[in-house]
């Protein structure tokens, strides 16, 4: 700059010309024009890449492997370090580490790409995403799976929490966000995942899963997908997924139960969508309406019932009644039962359990069986899992007699005509120790008579005429009577 600012001075000032400054300067002539022309410090530009003799001959197979890596998952990709090697090993290489390293920064080097921003019309578009956090339930630490669901006008957000990503969970977020945001948009934006897509075709084209087909039916919206890995196009649920973790599970909550979990979710859903109450009013009346009915949201299986009278379902066993035992039935996974159909008919309805080699077993459908094998109820994993009342009652009556087993027979199969609750609080209410089935039933039948007397609402409805506290008014009757 000094060098600028003396030249021009030599000029402008002292008169000096161009080739006066030249000579007397070791400066050339282009150099002393571009200093008088103000266009800034002259420095010199790379018109053509160096040439790297050592690095020339190996750059297309740098290239080749970087097109590969394309393709490769994104954790297993080379790292410059990684292409040293190989050029080591299977080419001879002789040249630095650092000098891989520089020429895969070069190759690496492109245009960056350009976000544009997007918006979209009132009741346009929602944006669906999954997301993942840690709560505590009932003082188990649980990882939770988020469904995020949000409307790209209002920004109006629905997220609820299941136990799977699996298409159960996803399609039942829908039925449930639908209900919640109280209408359908045109189409829903997501990536591709497995729920929704079977296979990636060439360009935008996917091949859909064929109950997300059968979603998109139901409720008459129009599907589209992001480039893989680029999940900033779809940017709304994916910040969504972000801000509801950091904003509403930090620090880690404790809750009782996933219905507290959904509840806490829901409330703040519904804060969130106070926050943007004119677009959203604008949006939800541009939604298109619910169906009649709402959508399935289960994953049918096809299963076999086992000699054991079990049906196998994500690798968990559940039980039906002891007439089906080898047939084919229809289970259903819901995310928080399964239900078990023989043609329309449901025929056995469980808690659902995830993981695996766990038994869900009823009393009910093996009490035919039983019957047949009554010796059977002394070691039955049924019966021992049973609540503790009919466990006492189990061994005393065991103890009582050799056959005791059959009058414990006797107990159970009185839930074929009351609930297993209410016999078991009939034991208790009896006494474990003088419960049989007829003390049992007697005691059934009185609650029964009891629940049926129906209470007439004029008796119920008219005041007492004295009170433990209105001591005057009795005086007063007390009075009357004697005069």
């Amino acid at each position: 700059m000094v060098d600028k600012e003396y030249i021009r001075k030599l000029h402008y000032l002292e008169g000096w010309s161009i080739r006066k400054i030249s000579r007397q300067l070791p400066v050339s002539r282009p150099t002393i024009r571009k200093m008088l022309s103000d266009e800034g410090i002259p420095k010199y530009n790379l018109v053509e890449p160096r040439p790297s003799p050592v690095m020339d001959e190996y750059r297309p197979i740098l290239e080749q492997w970087l097109r590969e890596d394309e393709l490769a998952p994104p954790k297993q990709r080379h790292t410059a370090t990684r292409m040293f090697e190989r050029l080591q090993e299977e080419y001879g290489f002789a040249g630095a580490c650092s000098t891989v390293r520089r020429v895969v920064a070069q190759l690496k080097q492109s245009v960056p790409e350009v976000f544009i921003p997007l918006t979209a019309a009132p009741g346009e578009q929602i944006q669906v995403d999954f997301g993942h956090a840690q709560v505590i339930l009932a003082g188990v630490e649980t990882k939770v799976c988020l469904f995020c669901m949000r409307l790209k006008y209002s920004q109006a957000p629905y997220v609820i929490a299941f136990p799977t990503e699996r298409l159960e969970a996803f399609l039942e977020g829908h039925v449930q966000g639908f209900t919640y945001l109280g209408g359908v948009p045109r189409e829903g934006l997501y990536d591709k995942a497995k729920t929704q897509v079977v296979k990636i075709l060439e360009g935008p084209n996917r091949e859909e899963h064929d109950w997300f087909s059968s979603l998109r039916a139901h409720y008459l919206f129009d599907s589209h997908f992001c480039r893989p890995r680029h999940g900033n196009e779809k940017g709304a649920v994916e910040n969504l997924v972000k801000y509801v973790r950091n904003h509403v599970l930090v620090p880690v909550p404790r809750y009782q139960c996933w219905e507290d979990l959904n509840a806490s979710l829901l409330k703040w859903c519904d804060k969130e969508k106070d926050k943007h109450r004119a677009e959203w009013e604008e949006e939800q009346r541009a939604l298109r309406p619910l169906p009649s009915k709402p959508f399935c949201a289960a994953r049918p299986l096809a299963v076999k019932v086992s000699r054991y009278s079990l049906v196998v379902v994500d690798r968990n066993r559940y039980s039906v009644p002891t007439e089906y035992v080898g047939q084919n039935l229809l289970a259903k996974a819901y995310v928080d039962r399964i239900e078990i159909l023989s043609r329309s008919q449901v025929l056995a309805t469980h808690t659902r359990y995830y993981g695996r080699g766990h038994t869900s077993l009823q009393l009910e459908h093996y009490l035919t069986a039983l019957e047949r094998k009554p010796h059977a109820v002394t070691h039955a994993t049924v019966v021992r899992q049973l609540p503790q009342p009919f466990q006492q009652v189990r061994e005393r009556m065991e103890r009582s007699h050799s056959t005791g087993y059959k009058d414990f027979l006797k107990v159970l199969l009185l839930t074929q005509d009351y609930s297993l609750e209410d016999v078991c609080q009939a034991i208790t209410a009896v006494g474990p120790f003088q419960a049989n089935d007829t003390s049992l039933r007697q005691h059934l039948n009185a609650q029964r008579e009891l629940q049926s007397i129906p209470k007439d609402p004029l008796l119920v409805s008219i005041k007492p005429l004295i009170t433990v506290t209105d001591t005057q008014r009795y005086d007063q009757l007390i009075q009357g009577v004697r005069l």
